[in-house]
C-alpha cells in the first residue's frame, strides 16, 4: 500500500502547549489571559523553558487586575536577564504603575523595577524611586528603601550622584517605624557592600530614633535593629544604661533571633557598665528568656545551646543555678545531648557535683555509644575541674568499672573503660601520688580493654608507677606480644613505658627494654616510633643519668580540659549572636567567601574563567611565535628554556648546602673542603650522609656497652652499617664530630665506674 495514500498518520494539527498558550495569551477574554498567564508561570516554576512567550506576556502587563498584574511581574523578574532587550517595552507601564493610585501598585511597581537587575533599565528607574521615597504612604517608602540598596548593587555612582544615600539617611528619623527598619536594612547592605565608605553611622540623635521604633516595628525590624544598636559603641556609663534598660523589654518577645540579639546588645554594653547590682540584674533576667529557648524543636535547641555555650564562657554567671533544665531527655537527639554535656560541665561547681554525678552516672548506662564515652569522660572532667568532689568522682568511676549489669557490660564494656582509663589517667596528673590505691582495681580489667586510648593510658599508668606495681613487667609483657600489631598511639606508650620500667628497676628488665627497642627500631614501619626508639636508645647508651633526667622528670599537673574558644575569638564571636557563626563558632570570613559567591558574581566568573598560569607551557618566544604563526621562527627556537633549566640546577646545589648547614656538625672550612665533592655523582645513600655530616658510610665506634648488642642483633649485614651512619653520631645534633678517638684505658675505666648501666649488657 502507498504511504502517501494515508498522510493522517504522518500529519497532526496540535503545534505544542507553547503555541496553544501563545493563542490563549491574546485571547480578547480577561478570565482566558488569565488561566493562561497562570499556565505559563506553573510551567516556568516546574522548570519548563517559555521564555518564547515573553511579549504575549508583557500585552498583559497593562491591566487593572492586580492578581494579573502580580503574575506578570514574577514573569518579568524570572526572564529579564534572558530578554534583556523587551524588558525596556515594559518601562512605560513600569512608570504608570508607579503613579497609580493604589498603594499596593506603586509598591509592587517600584519593587519589581529593582529585581530586574537590567543595567538598561537603571536609567529609568531613578525618577520613579525618587517619587516613591517622598510618597505618602510608609508601604510604599520602605518599600523603596530596599529598592535603594539594590540599585547601590548595580550602580554605586548613580545611587550616590541622584541623593539615593543621603535620602535613605534622612528615612532613618521617619515616623514609621517599618520605614526606619527597612531604611536601617537598606544602609547596613550599602555599608557591608562597600566597607571604605560608611554611610551609616548611628549618633547620638538617631539612637533614641531607632530604640522608639524597636517597639513598634516587626520581628524582621527589631532583628534589624538591634543587630544595628550592637555596632554602635555607647559614649559613657549612662548611655550604656539607657541601651540595656530599652532593650530589655525585647527578652520577652516570642521570636528566638530577637531575644538572641537583645542579648547581644546587652552583653556588648555591659562591659561599660560598672556597677555590679545593675550588672546582676541584668544577668538574672537573662536566663528565662534563654531556658524558654530550650522548649522549641530539636534544631532550634541546638543553635540556642551552641549560643549559650558562648554567653557560658562570656559570663559564666548568667545560668548558674539552672542546670536541671539541661539534663539530657530520652527522645533528645544525639546531637543536642552533646551540646547539653559540655554546658553542665561549665555549670558544674561545688554546690551542684553531686547532683551532676549522679545523672552521668545514669548517662553511663545509655546505649548511645558516642553518648556513654562522652558522658564518662565528663566525670574525669569533673574531677579535674574541681578538687573537692575528685574523691567522689573516683568513687564513681570504680562503681562504673566494678558494674555488673548485662547491658552495660555487653553494650558498653568498652567504651566505658576506654574513657574511663583516660579520665583516670589525667586525675593521675591533676592528682599525683593521692589516688595510688586504685591502680590494681584498674589492672584487674585490662583484658577488657579494646580501645587503642584506654590501652595507651592504661599502659602510661603502668609506666609511670612501675615502682608501685610489683608485677610491672608482667603486664607490659601482655602487650608485647602484639607488639607490631597494636595501635601506632599504643606503640609508643608501649616503647615509654619499657623504658620507665627499665630506668627505675634496671636489674630485672634489661631483656624487655631491649627487645622493645629492638623491635621499634628494626621491624617498625611508622617513623614516630621508630624515632622515639632511636632516640632512648642513644640516651640510654651515652648518658643514663641524662636519660633519668629527661623520661622521669616531674609531669606538670594537667589543668581543667577547657574546649572554650581563644579570648580575642570569642570577642568576636558575642558580636554574631544569634547568626551562623555562633553555631559554627568560627568567624564568619572562615565560611563566608563575601560578594564573591553572589549569584550574579558566579555567573561572570563562569562566562569569564581566569587565566592560570601553565607549568607545562613552552617559553614566552615560543608561545609568541605560535601567536603569531610564525612557522619559520618555531624550526629554530629552542623548546627548552635554557635559562629555566640553568635556574634550577643551580637551585638544588644551595638547598642542598642549606640542610647540610643545619645538620652537619662540621666547621666552616670543612664545608668549603667538601664542596668541590658534592659537584660529583652521588647516590642516593651518600645523598643521605650529606644531611648528617658523614661522607661514606664507615662504621662508627661505640660509645658504651649499651650500643653494641642491640645492632648485633640486626639481621642484615647492609640495614646494620646504615644504622650505624645514619644513627652513630648524635641524634642530638650536638657540635662533636661522629667519630671520636678511642680514649685511653684509664678514662674507660673511669666512665664505666660513673655509669650505673654500662654492665648491664
Amino acid at each position: 500500500m502507498n504511504i502517501a495514500s494515508r498522510p493522517k498518520f504522518f500529519t497532526t494539527n496540535k503545534r505544542g502547549e507553547n503555541y496553544e498558550l501563545k493563542a490563549e495569551l491574546n485571547s480578547e477574554y480577561r478570565g482566558v489571559r488569565k488561566d493562561a498567564v497562570k499556565k505559563v508561570i506553573a510551567n516556568m516554576t516546574v522548570g519548563k523553558d517559555v521564555s518564547g512567550l515573553f511579549p504575549d506576556v508583557l500585552k498583559n502587563m497593562h491591566t487593572e487586575d492586580l492578581e494579573l498584574k502580580k503574575l506578570v511581574y514574577l514573569y518579568l523578574m524570572n526572564y529579564a536577564k534572558t530578554q534583556p532587550e523587551l524588558v525596556i517595552l515594559a518601562v512605560n507601564t513600569f512608570v504608570m504603575d508607579t503613579n497609580d493610585t493604589n498603594p499596593l501598585i506603586r509598591a509592587l511597581a517600584i519593587r519589581t523595577m529593582g529585581c530586574l537587575r537590567v543595567e538598561k533599565i537603571i536609567d529609568y528607574l531613578t525618577e520613579p524611586l525618587r517619587k516613591c521615597l517622598k510618597d505618602d504612604n510608609p508601604y510604599v517608602r520602605k518599600t523603596a528603601c530596599l529598592c535603594v540598596a539594590k540599585l547601590y548593587d548595580l550602580n554605586p555612582e548613580l545611587a550616590l550622584e541622584s541623593g539615593f544615600v543621603e535620602t535613605l539617611q534622612e528615612m532613618v528619623s521617619d515616623i514609621n517605624p517599618m520605614v526606619v527598619a527597612n531604611a536601617v536594612v537598606a544602609l547596613s547592605d550599602i555599608n557591608e557592600a562597600s566597607p571604605e565608605t560608611v554611610v551609616f553611622k548611628i549618633t547620638g540623635g538617631t539612637l533614641n530614633k531607632l530604640l522608639h521604633a524597636l517597639n513598634e516595628c516587626t520581628e524582621w525590624g527589631q532583628i534589624s535593629i538591634l543587630t544595628a544598636l550592637a555596632d554602635y559603641k555607647a559614649g559613657d556609663v549612662k548611655e550604656a544604661e539607657g541601651i540595656c534598660d530599652r532593650v530589655l523589654p525585647r527578652l520577652q518577645h516570642a521570636n528566638g533571633s530577637v531575644v538572641l540579639s537583645a542579648i547581644k546588645v546587652l552583653m556588648i554594653n555591659m562591659r561599660l557598665v560598672r556597677d555590679a547590682n545593675f550588672n546582676k540584674n541584668l544577668v538574672k533576667k537573662m536566663a528565662p528568656p534563654l531556658v524558654t529557648l530550650l522548649s522549641g524543636p530539636p534544631e532550634v535547641q541546638y543553635v540556642a545551646l551552641r549560643n549559650i555555650n558562648l554567653i557560658l564562657q562570656k559570663r559564666s554567671d548568667v545560668l548558674s543555678n539552672e542546670m536541671r533544665v539541661f539534663f539530657c531527655k530520652y527522645n533528645d537527639p544525639p546531637y543536642v545531648k552533646l551540646e547539653k554535656l559540655e554546658i553542665m560541665i561549665r555549670l558544674c561547681n561545688e554546690r551542684n557535683v553531686d547532683q551532676l554525678l549522679s545523672e552521668l552516672k545514669e548517662y553511663a548506662s545509655e546505649v548511645d555509644v558516642d553518648f556513654v564515652r562522652k558522658s564518662v569522660r565528663a566525670i574525669g572532667r569533673c574531677a579535674i575541674k574541681i578538687e573537692e568532689a575528685s574523691e567522689r568522682c573516683i568513687n564513681v568511676l570504680l562503681d562504673l568499672i566494678n558494674t555488673g549489669i548485662n547491658y552495660v557490660v555487653q553494650e558498653a564494656i568498652v567504651v566505658i573503660k576506654a574513657s574511663e582509663t583516660a579520665g583516670i589517667a589525667d586525675i593521675f596528673r591533676k592528682y599525683p601520688q593521692k589516688y595510688e590505691g586504685i591502680i590494681p582495681t584498674l589492672c584487674e580489667n585490662l583484658d577488657a580493654l579494646d580501645e587503642p586510648e584506654a590501652k595507651a593510658s592504661l599502659i602510661w599508668i603502668i609506666g609511670e608507677y612501675a615502682s608501685h606495681i610489683d608485677n610491672a613487667d608482667e603486664l607490659l609483657s601482655g602487650f608485647l606480644e602484639n607488639f607490631k600489631e597494636e595501635n601506632a598511639q599504643v606503640q609508643l606508650q608501649l616503647v615509654t613505658a619499657t623504658v620507665k620500667l627499665f630506668l627505675k628497676k634496671p636489674n630485672e628488665n634489661q631483656d624487655i627494654v631491649q627487645q622493645v627497642l629492638q623491635t621499634a627500631t628494626t621491624e617498625c614501619e611508622n617513623p614516630d616510633i621508630r624515632d622515639r626508639a632511636y632516640v632512648y636508645w642513644r640516651l640510654l647508651s651515652t648518658d643514663p643519668q641524662a636519660a633519668k633526667a629527661v623520661v622521669l622528670s616531674d609531669k606538670p599537673p594537667i589543668e581543667d580540659e577547657d574546649t572554650g574558644v581563644s579570648a580575642a575569638l570569642l570577642d568576636e564571636l558575642i558580636y554574631n549572636i544569634g547568626t551562623l557563626a555562633s553555631v559554627y563558632h568560627k568567624p564568619p570570613e572562615a565560611f563566608i567567601g563575601g560578594k564573591r559567591y553572589g549569584a550574579d558574581n558566579v555567573q561572570k566568573a563562569v562566562a569569564e574563567p581566569a587565566e592560570e598560569e601553565d607549568i607545562n607551557a613552552p617559553p614566552p618566544q615560543i608561545q609568541a611565535a605560535i601567536k603569531n604563526n610564525d612557522i619559520g621562527n618555531l624550526l629554530d627556537l629552542d623548546w627548552d628554556d635554557p635559562g629555566a633549566a640553568a635556574a634550577s640546577s643551580s637551585s638544588q646545589p644551595s638547598a642542598q648546602n642549606d640542610l647540610q648547614d643545619l645538620f652537619s656538625p662540621s666547621s666552616p672550612q670543612q664545608t668549603q673542603q667538601q664542596s668541590p665533592v658534592a659537584a660529583k655523582p652521588k647516590s642516593n645513600v651518600d645523598d643521605i650522609m650529606g644531611l648528617f655530616g658523614s661522607s661514606a658510610p664507615a662504621p662508627v665506634p661505640q660509645t658504651s656497652g649499651f650500643q653494641q648488642p642491640m645492632f648485633q642483633q640486626s639481621p642484615p649485614q647492609q640495614q646494620q652499617q646504615l644504622q650505624q651512619n645514619l644513627f652513630g653520631g648524635d641524634l642530638l645534633f650536638d657540635t662533636q664530630p661522629a667519630a671520636q678517638p678511642t680514649s685511653p684505658p684509664q678514662q674507660q675505666q673511669k666512665a664505666a665506674q660513673n655509669d650505673p648501666f654500662a654492665d648491664l649488657f
